[in-house]
């Protein structure tokens, strides 16, 4: 890839994602846009980016910024943070929402949507009483193509391995070929939607609890700080924001408090 393109494309993701590539990420750019070339019957991703500038507007422009963004996830990623949930924050919530009974959880950056169905389990596994309550999970990304991958609920063997114990696993999702499919019970508790971080968001629920997991650490300073600040907006003045385990809000904590519960920190909004 010719070195200006590499810029041209690094300046693309971060007007419309507002996230930041390193030249050190430059063979991911290649690996992610090989693919894509290939979709486009072009040669090379040097030939992409020709297309992006001949068309700066064109529908190739959102699929370039689609296959960039990063969308590693698991089921019940490093387990803490959903230890905590159980054990702490959802006795302490639904004590507070017995008169409304109400519960309202965002899974933002969801991927191919490991986490949200991670959290509807969990609820449904572990709080069964709930079934009388409005409870209702969200789950948004920036990608199209994540967003139906992940309303489908088909995931490889492989995925499943990934952190999906084997007891839930025939409890919620059912074999579909070499597939597996997450059952109904468990699909029709999480509403997707598509949503940019960096863009301003549409109306939502106030959340009772949100994972924004393992996803500042693409964007700058200037991103974190916007995006931390209507995240805190849109937060209950008792909910509670859960970031990734290698992640911190120090230097972008003026919206909220930490909270230290076991292994796991989280945040509550201050009061705006």
């Amino acid at each position: 890839m010719k070195p200006e393109n590499f810029w041209y494309l690094r300046d693309l993701i971060r007007r419309h994602a507002a996230i930041v590539l390193e030249p050190e990420k430059q063979y991911l750019i290649r690996a992610r846009l090989n693919s894509l070339a290939k979709k486009e019957n072009l040669e090379s991703v040097d030939d992409l980016v020709e297309q992006l500038r001949a068309r700066p507007h064109g529908p190739l422009n959102a699929r370039v910024v689609e296959s960039l963004v990063t969308t590693e996830t698991s089921f019940f990623r490093d387990i803490h943070p959903y230890e905590t949930l159980k054990e702490h924050v959802f006795p302490e919530l639904l004590e507070k929402r017995k008169l409304s009974r109400t519960l309202y959880l965002w899974s933002a950056a969801c991927a191919s949507g490991q986490e949200p169905y991670s959290l509807s389990i969990m609820i449904r596994e572990f709080f069964p009483h709930l079934t009388g309550w409005t409870v209702r999970v969200m789950a948004s990304d920036l990608s199209s193509e994540m967003i139906e991958r992940a309303k489908s609920g088909r995931y490889t063997q492989l995925e499943v391995n990934r952190g999906m114990p084997s007891r839930l696993l025939i409890k919620y999702f059912k074999r579909d070929g070499v597939m597996w499919q997450v059952n109904d019970e468990i699909r029709t508790m999480v509403e997707f939607k598509k949503i940019n971080l960096a863009d301003p968001f549409p109306p939502l629920l106030r959340m009772d609890v949100v994972f924004l997991r393992n996803v500042l650490i693409y964007f700058d300073d200037d991103n974190k700080r916007e995006i931390l600040a209507k995240i805190a907006r849109q937060l209950r003045p008792d909910g509670f924001l859960f970031v990734g385990g290698a992640e911190t809000l120090i230097g972008y904590d003026q919206h909220y408090r930490r909270i230290r519960i076991d292994k796991t920190s989280c945040y509550q909004p201050l009061e705006q």
